[in-house]
């Protein structure tokens, strides 16, 4: 069997793959596939370049806006002045001048000009360039950034989930492995043993009763084989469907555990230090604060600088008039609003002493968590240590038992329970190491030391039933 290619362009490039083109695969090769195959981290990496976009829309806020706008009116009637109209805006009335002057300046009074028409179109270019806001923008900024950096919390934080969930599916494999080796083993032995109660039935030395125990025996065992075999079919299932692969995975390495674990504090300093949800209470923090900045900046006015440029005007007076370009300073000053920035800005720091709980709350969860841990992979180690003696000691219970049988001193019950007392040692011992990987496993996670885990696999006491 096959395993399908990661990526094509991964082939087209010659890139080197995780994994040959041989059925098994180590965890370390099966965790960089499950890397890049894995949906859940790679929309986890998608919200995090969401958030980093977002991040640098916000360093615009500085920048000066830039508008083009046209502007079409429509006035009720066109605008003009007369002569008289404009003196009497002097605040002057005509002066007399004599009967032939008099009668012209009434004449001059009477004629009207057109200031502008009624369809007025224009366009023009405005800037704004925001000075001071309070420290709004800044709070913007503030906030971005701590959105991002939750988003890459919380991709660490699935990275980790998806590395404890792979070894559970990964050594699930090799553990159900382990039981069907016991089962075949035992299936053999009471094949042999079910031989020798024939024999010995046929020459007299035994009663019927004894060979049909060691059939009877021999079929149970065949049932418990088959049901193993199915047990790791859909281990194998699982983990395929974990490594999103079509063809079914294989393991290349065996259960495991270490003489040794670094020192429990090791494990807890380095937990409090890096574990990705504290960094995410913290960016929660971060956009808290900004709240707080924001809402007060609301207090402070606002200060910028403005221009606008005339690109087209109509040939009217009134645009003749106007000036093609201006400057100028503006100030918005907040007197009444409606958002309510003193509960506000309230609610903002309600949220902050909330952070700071759940951050206090999390480095004791995650201090329990470590040690309860640590604990759980010590005492399995001890378990697979301590097993040695009785598997040695069945072992030998066994030998003496088909010896005796063989000779009518005992029965094929006693050889029977020798054989299965065995099998359950040795299952035993596979279930303490596969618990020791998954407690390893869930500690190197919580401290952030994924990539040692090869690191403890070579310098490991490997676990086989056989």
């Amino acid at each position: 069997m096959t395993l399908r290619p990661i990526a094509l362009l991964i082939g087209c490039l010659s890139v080197y793959s995780p994994f040959s083109q041989s059925a098994a695969i180590s965890f370390d090769q099966a965790w960089q596939v499950l890397q890049q195959e894995n949906n859940s981290l790679a929309a986890q990496r998608s919200n995090v370049e969401r958030y980093e976009h977002l991040e640098d829309a916000t360093d615009n806020l500085n920048l000066p806006s830039l508008t083009l706008g046209a502007n079409y009116t429509r006035l009720d009637t066109d605008i003009t002045v007369s002569g008289s109209q404009l003196f009497e805006s002097t605040g002057q009335t005509l002066p007399n001048l004599g009967p032939v002057f008099n009668q012209l300046l009434a004449g001059l009074g009477g004629v009207t000009s057109t200031i502008s028409e009624r369809d007025i179109f224009s366009s023009s270019i405005r800037a704004v360039w925001p000075i001071f806001t309070g420290g709004r923008i800044n709070a913007a900024q503030s906030a971005a950034e701590g959105r991002k950096e939750q988003a890459q919390s919380e991709l660490a934080m699935e990275t980790q989930a998806r590395f404890e969930d792979l070894s559970k599916y990964y050594f699930s494999v090799l553990l159900a492995q382990e039981v069907v080796n016991t089962r075949q083993l035992v299936e053999t032995g009471l094949t042999k043993h079910r031989d020798n109660a024939v024999k010995l039935e046929q020459q007299g030395q035994i009663a019927r009763v004894e060979r049909l125990q060691a059939e009877s025996a021999l079929d149970k065992a065949v049932i418990e084989r088959k049901k193993a075999q199915r047990s790791l079919q859909i281990a194998q299932a699982a983990l395929t469907q974990v490594l999103n692969q079509n063809s079914t995975v294989e393991p290349a390495d065996s259960l495991f555990i270490n003489h040794t674990l670094p020192a429990q504090d090791v494990f807890i300093d380095r937990t409090l230090a890096t574990y990705p949800g504290l960094a995410l209470l913290e960016a929660k923090e971060k956009q808290a604060d900004s709240l707080i900045k924001a809402e007060k900046g609301k207090y402070y006015p606002e200060v910028y600088l403005y221009g606008d440029y005339s690109l087209y005007e109509d040939d009217s007076m009134a645009s003749q008039l106007k000036p093609d370009w201006l400057v100028g300073v503006g100030v918005n000053i907040p007197l009444i609003e409606s958002s309510g920035r003193t509960d506000q800005v309230k609610a903002a720091h309600s949220a902050v002493s909330q952070v700071r709980f759940l951050k206090a709350q999390a480095k004791q969860d995650l201090s329990v968590l470590v040690q309860k841990t640590y604990l759980e992979a010590e005492q399995a180690q001890e378990e697979v240590l301590g097993l040695e003696s009785s598997i040695e000691l069945a072992n030998e219970n066994l030998n003496l038992r088909q010896k005796a049988f063989s000779q009518g001193l005992s029965t094929s019950t006693d050889v029977i329970d020798a054989q299965l007392y065995i099998a359950s040692v040795q299952t035993q011992k596979a279930a303490a190491s596969f618990n020791y990987l998954i407690s390893l496993s869930k500690l190197l996670a919580l401290s952030n030391e994924m990539d040692a885990f090869r690191q403890y696999q070579h310098n490991a006491i490997t676990i086989s039933s056989h």
